[in-house]
């Protein structure tokens, strides 16, 4: 059976990253499972775990009224889910359900909080990693509103 470091290591996300990080964030992870249709989080709730996907694919979700739910963002394996465990106040914004069954590397929000204050220089790692998914999502969000509000026809 395959190690849970060098998981964490084989994921696209952890590429590159030096193997002792890779054990010292291993202390804050765990294998989870998810059916299709369960939520891996809810909007509003506190951001207490991020997830490194390695099999299915995960619906990001918003409700907005007299619209229903609405898919922004269909993220899968090689992704990661739930940003919001680095940004106060810890809380996350929008919906995230499983498609299908998924299968994820769970990461303990507070102790991945607590390892990269005690050690700056793999927080500043993970900032490298973290930031350019931000920038990512924030621009396929801001296509969905330009599809979605833009002119049609």
């Amino acid at each position: 059976m395959e190690d849970l470091t060098q998981i964490i290591l084989g994921h696209p996300f952890f590429a590159g990253l030096d193997p002792e990080y890779g054990r010292i964030v291993c202390g804050c992870a765990r294998n989870v499972r998810f059916e299709a249709g369960d939520y891996l989080f809810r909007a509003h709730a506190p951001a207490n775990e991020l997830y490194l996907l390695r099999h299915g694919r995960v619906a990001l979700e918003v409700t907005a009224p007299e619209r229903g739910t609405l898919t922004f963002q269909t993220l899968g394996a090689g992704e990661i889910v739930g940003l919001s465990w680095l940004i106060p106040p810890y809380r996350f914004s929008y919906d995230a359900r499983a498609l299908e069954l998924v299968r994820a590397i769970a990461m303990d929000a507070a102790c991945l909080r607590a390892k990269c204050e005690a050690d700056h220089d793999l927080g500043y790692e993970m900032m490298k990693r973290f930031t350019p998914v931000l920038l990512r999502r924030l621009q396929a969000t801001r296509l969905q509103i330009l599809d979605v509000y833009g002119p049609h026809g």
